[in-house]
């Protein structure tokens, strides 16, 4: 099967680069796959799991708080606020994120805390799934 270059980028620096034979994404109009010599297209990302098919089967996971993904047919270039393999994600740290996430909804003093309140906790939801595997 075809491959495809993956680069993952963050404003931090790069977080993946390999080839893989298909990239499963979440933008915000639904989930797409897509496979060396797909046509160009421009996309943005919601908060979730990219999924790395590899060459022996394999699957890799990487967390995304949103972003936009870029394809040409020879490459695949993901640029995100923030960026995570499931094997850098520390648990305990994305639990600890989530129950203070949880708090602040209970909390609902203005407007814009509880979108932002709402926001980290997909976010913390999001790398506790990828790092469980549970996508």
């Amino acid at each position: 099967m075809k491959t495809v270059t993956v680069n993952i980028v963050t404003p931090d620096g790069p977080v993946y680069d390999s080839e893989v034979t298909m990239v499963i994404a979440k933008t915000t109009s639904g989930e797409i796959g897509v496979l060396a010599g797909h046509i160009p297209m421009v996309a943005p990302l919601a908060i979730g799991a990219v999924k790395l098919k590899k060459e022996d089967g394999s699957t890799e996971l990487v967390a995304v708080s949103g972003g936009f993904i870029e394809v040409r047919p020879e490459k695949i270039s993901i640029l995100a606020p923030s960026a995570e393999a499931a094997t850098d994600i520390d648990l305990t740290r994305a639990k600890e994120a989530l129950t203070r996430a949880e708090g602040r909804i209970q909390k609902k003093q203005d407007s814009i805390d509880f979108q932002r309140a709402e926001l980290a906790l997909k976010r913390a939801l999001n790398r506790i799934n990828v790092r469980e595997g549970n996508m």
